[in-house]
């Protein structure tokens, strides 16, 4: 989601084509539980990629434009996720994401007579965690990005799919509005943020692999006062906390060895959040271009790189749907930053069980910052224990 490198998920090619002409042809209906992803659909090419632009060297960063879609770009996502609280301290997590996929660079695009016709497709995921019930649900939905169906937009700041959207305001994305209902679930949450942007990696190029364009543009807000309603199956609460956001676009493939990812975004007491993530190869090594920023409480940051931090994983659980293995329980150190923390998932049965299966969930977090206590809440995402996500994100 490195920092989102959620986020991008590989999939059947030829399952997918077979799957695409289908769905082309009739509107999906909501909830959608498809055998591949959007991500695997390919144009039929043997380099699906070829002809979108890459992130190859660092950019200039221009808002609002930059908060819209990149269409020349494959693939590109929105995140939210949050720790919220109702007046009684009853605690809640919850996950937004909205997700873009090109079908074809914009040059390779055929002109079309048909208001449906399109060549973005758009997904999001949907997840409320009730701590105190140990209830994780999550939903999906997917559209053409036409007939006003689902889409994207930069001034005024707006993404949906259907009635799931997270919309500006004002005419920026440092304030939003989120609203997503499925079944018994719900948030209705007003998003403001409370430091300035934060351009990921070198200035916004955030590196996945060593090979150059095995990269992504990526920018977060990392700490958003929230307010709103949250609802669950046990009812509707009135809800305040911590919201992160990222936005991130490439055209790229992990690492040839990839395996998957583990990806933190932490929000502490002592009002600095840090973001942190390690691409995990198949022989149980860690790929050198992992690290993470750290944002201090008046918004400036410092990068680090992956010799800078450790990862030990404390805890583990085992889904009993998917069979996966997960670490649920960290100890997080950044000895230059006198960052020294437990990181703890709120409850262990935080897996997506989307078209791809993933873990996506609310941490708690204590610690100590020098030789102060410290404490927090955040999210964690972890990708590659149901399966590989070797070959793109």
């Amino acid at each position: 989601m490195m920092g989102k490198t959620t986020r991008i998920l590989i999939g059947s090619g030829i399952v997918a084509l077979v799957v695409l002409g289908i769905w082309l042809m009739t509107k999906p209906p909501r909830d959608v539980q498809t055998g591949t992803t959007v991500i695997g659909l390919t144009n039929g090419s043997s380099t699906p990629d070829a002809g979108f632009a890459r992130a190859v060297s660092p950019r200039i960063f221009t808002f609002p434009l930059d908060h819209g879609p990149h269409l020349d770009f494959q693939t590109e996502w929105w995140y939210y996720t949050g720790n919220v609280h109702d007046a009684t301290g009853q605690l809640f997590g919850y996950q937004l994401t909205f997700f873009r996929r090109a079908l074809l660079p914009p040059q390779d695009v055929p002109p079309r007579r048909s208001d449906l016709a399109s060549n973005q497709i758009y997904f999001a995921h949907f997840a409320i965690t009730d701590i105190k019930a140990g209830q994780h649900e999550v939903s999906e939905q997917f559209s053409r990005g036409a007939a006003g169906l689902a889409g994207a937009f930069a001034d005024p700041f707006r993404v949906f799919v259907y009635d799931w959207s997270a919309s500006a305001t004002i005419s920026s994305a440092n304030s939003v509005h989120l609203s997503a209902r499925q079944g018994a679930n719900a948030i209705s949450l007003n998003l403001l943020a409370l430091k300035p942007v934060v351009l990921e990696g070198q200035n916004g190029l955030s590196a996945k692999s060593e090979i150059p364009g095995n990269a992504s543009y990526y920018y977060s807000f990392t700490r958003m006062a929230t307010h709103g309603t949250l609802t669950t199956r046990n009812g509707t609460y009135d809800v305040d906390g911590l919201s992160w956001m990222d936005h991130e676009w490439s055209t790229s493939a992990l690492g040839p060895h990839a395996q998957g990812w583990d990806w933190f975004a932490l929000q502490l007491s002592d009002q600095r959040d840090v973001m942190l993530f390690q691409i995990r190869n198949n022989d149980g090594s860690i790929d050198p271009a992992s690290g993470g920023t750290l944002v201090l409480a008046d918004g400036s940051t410092r990068t680090f790189s992956l010799s800078a931090m450790h990862i030990q994983v404390l805890q583990r659980w085992r889904s009993p749907q998917s069979g996966a293995e997960y670490p649920v329980r960290w100890h997080v150190t950044i000895p230059q930053w006198a960052i020294n923390l437990v990181v703890t998932a709120q409850i262990d049965n935080q897996e997506n069980r989307t078209s791809v299966v993933y873990w996506e969930g609310a941490v708690n977090i204590q610690g100590l910052d020098g030789n102060q206590p410290v404490t927090g809440a955040g999210y964690v995402e972890l990708t590659g224990y149901s399966q590989s996500l070797n070959g793109g994100f």
